[in-house]
């Protein structure tokens, strides 16, 4: 009896190991990716051999660090559909051993630990230590910024327990809920995390139907467009002389006009820019030109359509059924039963769908106004400004099961302290949730489909000087698009 009990601690444990082998592994791997596209936009001036310079270096540890946590969070509900379906396929496969209930249920609790840990402590950190500079009357360096960077962490968190602890006494008057807050770590951190997830999706919701209406153009961009009715050598032709004509500018201006030469190198790199757009079309080939481009759309507007089915559904779902709610999940555990109805198919489209909405998500939040200076340039971008990028996209991240599963995109359980959201639990929020993304998203699509529409029929009328359509970032009409394709010169 004793030799079995030590064989099942030895067995017990060797699967702990290898759970937290293959994590490590796996964040191993995402951290380092996440390394070299930091460092992609990261600004090379930031680069100092003093004090400074490993403040930065710090700092661009820790937003590595979160951006490697985001990744995970995008990576694991596909990573928990893909694995249902394989242990699901082969339950007795010797090669598949390590991929089971317990290694899915603590990438979940890690991703939520992390997520929490980056949110509230890593990037407030990472902010504070790089714009301390240390108490006045001590002397300063590196002791001196990290203490005022703690002090500063300190106040912050009394000050968002305060929020917390008032918002709490002023919604739910209640002497049990008030006194629940005092247990910090089983109570208060949960539902402090509750409200910025559904902050996260409140995000996601204004950004993924503005970013899969803005796909389009994203594509169109990085694509090669059909060439109809075009003379792209003509195009070329125009663009190579008002090229040396600016250039003539440059060469007969004097030094001391310093405020025109900028504005005219300004102006000769986007000529070169868009030359360069031009003969990559001229040198593409038909069928990139003539195939790729549309059957990109067409897939986007698959895709597109396939989401806002799935959640008209869901609305149904919802109204007649209670266990579309995303809360309270009581279902098979991993690998007993498939979660789609069309098997190992229906999960491949459902991990399309969610990377589609992530990156529509992204796209649409570089798009929105209060954003647009925030996107990171190449080269470029400030250590604030990355840590900035980096809160954003965990937050979308970590708010990308909820969503999917709120929209009955998947109808994978959320596992750990994702499906513990207070919120969730609420048939209205639910239900108002999926009725505005799917409104939202088709007026997004009617608004970016019906433009040329708009702008024809306001210069038809007379009403284009009013400024009544203001589709500036998508109208192509009076600039050059990003893919060489000039309609008016």
């Amino acid at each position: 009896m004793e030799a079995d009990e030590v064989t099942i601690r030895e067995q017990n444990f060797h699967s702990q190991v290898r759970e937290y082998t293959i994590c490590f592994l796996l964040f191993a791997v995402l951290y380092i990716v996440s390394y070299f596209v930091i460092t992609r936009y990261k600004r090379k001036a930031d680069e100092q051999e003093d004090e400074d310079a490993i403040v930065n270096r710090i700092s661009l540890f820790l937003s590595t660090f979160t951006l490697a946590v985001s990744a995970g969070a995008v990576l694991l509900l596909p990573f928990s559909i893909i694995s249902n379906e394989i242990l699901l396929s082969f339950p007795q496969n010797y090669y598949i051993q390590w991929l089971n209930g317990s290694l899915i249920h603590g990438l979940w609790n890690l991703a939520s630990l992390f997520s929490n840990l980056c949110l509230f402590v890593l990037m407030p950190f990472a902010f504070f230590f790089l714009e301390s500079e240390g108490f006045a009357g001590l002397k300063k360096g590196i002791r001196a910024r990290i203490l005022e960077t703690l002090v500063m962490l300190i106040l912050l968190g009394l000050l968002i327990l305060g929020i917390v602890w008032v918002a709490s006494a002023l919604i739910d008057n209640d002497a049990t809920s008030m006194e629940s807050l005092y247990d910090l770590w089983e109570f208060y951190l949960p539902y402090l995390y509750s409200c910025i997830s559904l902050s996260g999706c409140l995000l996601l919701l204004l950004c993924t139907p503005v970013g899969l209406s803005r796909m389009f153009t994203v594509m169109g961009q990085l694509l090669v467009k059909p060439t109809i009715l075009e003379d792209l050598d003509e195009q070329i032709y125009i663009i190579t002389l008002e090229e040396e004509a600016i250039q003539r500018r440059l060469n007969g201006m004097s030094s001391t006009m310093e405020f025109n030469t900028v504005e005219l190198r300004q102006e000769l790199e986007n000529v070169k820019s868009m030359k360069t757009k031009l003969e990559r079309r001229k040198k593409a080939s038909a069928w990139e030109r003539n195939l790729v481009y549309p059957a990109v759309m067409m897939l986007l507007l698959i895709e597109t359509s396939i989401s806002v089915l799935l959640v008209a559904c869901n609305i149904l779902c919802l109204l007649i059924d209670e266990t579309a709610m995303p809360k309270g999940s009581g279902g098979p555990g991993i690998g007993s039963a498939s979660l789609s109805t069309f098997g190992f198919v229906g999960a491949a489209l459902e991990i399309i769908l969610i990377f589609y909405l992530m990156v529509s998500s992204v796209v649409g939040f570089y798009s929105l106004r209060f954003f647009g200076n925030f996107t990171p340039r190449k080269d470029d971008t400030t250590m604030t400004k990355i840590i900035g990028n980096c809160v954003s996209i965990l937050v979308l991240s970590s708010a990308l099961p909820v969503m999917s599963r709120t929209l009955g995109i998947t109808r994978f359980d959320l596992l750990g302290d994702f499906g513990r959201f207070n919120w969730l639990g609420n048939f209205y929020i639910v239900l108002s949730y999926n009725l505005l993304f799917a409104i939202m998203t088709t007026l997004c699509l009617v608004r970016k489909f019906t433009s040329a529409v708009r702008e024809e029929l306001f210069k038809a009328l007379g009403l284009d000087k009013l400024h009544l359509s203001n589709n500036a970032r998508d109208s192509e009409t009076a600039k050059p698009s990003a893919n060489g394709h000039q309609k008016t010169l």
